[in-house]
C-alpha cells in the first residue's frame, strides 16, 4: 500500500538537486519564488532548473501572495506544471489565479488545532490539491519550510474534495509514521532533507523517498 505514496521535494536550487530527486524517484520537484526564503531562486535560475526536469517529474512553483505581474513574469520564462500558493490567498484569489493561468493550483493550509481544519474544506472547493502543512508561528519569516510538525492525529481519516499532500516537519526518520497515522498518499519535504538551510542533501532525499514509499 505504501508504494502508492508520491513524494515532493521542495526548494531545489542546483542541478544536482534535480538529479537527486530524479534518482530517488520523487514525483514532484518544487521551486521557491519567495525572496525571503533560503531556497529562493531567480527567474533565470528557475528556468534552467525547470528545463532540466525529465518527463514525469512535475514542476511545482511555490509562491507567497504573488501579484499578477510577478506570476506573469515567471510563467513567461519558467515552464511550470503546478502553482503552489503558500500565502494568505483567499479562496477567491485561488480561483482567480487558476482561471487566469490555466494551471492546476495547490493551496497550502497551515494546521495547528482543530479550528484550522474548516479552511481545508473551503479551499478544497476551489483548488486542485491541498497541502496540509504545519501552521507557521506568528513571528515566522517563512510561511513554510520551518521544520515544524503538527499533531497528525488531527487529520487522521479525514478526506477533502480534492487530493491532498502532507507537509510540515517531515524527515526520513518520521515520514513513515506520519503516513501511517494520517493515511497520506502524498508527502512534501524541504528542510527535512537539507544539510544546511537551502542546501539539499542527496543522501537524505534518497532516504526520505525510500522511507515514504517502502
Amino acid at each position: 500500500m505504501a508504494a502508492e505514496v508520491r513524494v515532493k521535494i521542495c526548494g531545489l536550487k542546483r542541478p544536482e538537486d534535480v538529479d537527486a530527486v530524479v534518482t530517488a524517484g520523487a514525483a514532484y520537484g518544487g521551486l521557491v519564488f519567495f525572496a525571503k526564503s533560503p531556497r529562493a531562486v531567480t527567474i533565470p535560475e528557475a528556468r534552467d532548473l525547470a528545463l532540466a526536469f525529465p518527463a514525469g517529474l512535475a514542476r511545482v512553483g511555490l509562491f507567497v501572495d504573488p501579484t499578477d505581474e510577478f506570476l506573469d513574469a515567471v510563467l513567461a520564462e519558467v515552464p511550470l506544471d503546478i502553482l503552489q500558493l503558500h500565502g494568505k490567498e483567499s479562496p477567491g484569489r485561488v480561483a482567480a489565479l487558476r482561471a487566469r493561468h490555466g494551471l492546476p493550483v495547490m493551496k497550502a493550509v497551515g494546521v495547528a488545532t482543530a479550528e484550522d481544519l474548516p479552511a481545508l474544506a473551503d479551499y478544497g472547493r476551489v483548488a486542485d490539491m491541498l497541502l496540509v502543512d504545519a501552521k507557521a508561528p506568528k513571528d515566522a519569516v517563512l510561511p513554510g519550510g520551518n521544520g515544524l510538525a503538527f499533531d497528525w492525529r488531527l487529520i487522521a481519516g479525514r478526506r477533502w474534495p480534492v487530493p491532498w499532500m502532507l507537509a510540515g516537519g517531515l524527515t526520513p526518520e518520521n515520514v513513515a509514521e506520519a503516513i501511517a497515522l494520517t493515511g497520506a498518499r502524498q508527502v512534501d519535504v524541504s528542510s527535512g532533507v537539507e544539510s544546511a538551510p537551502g542546501v539539499k542533501d542527496a543522501e537524505a532525499i534518497a532516504r526520505f523517498t525510500r522511507a515514504a514509499t517502502v
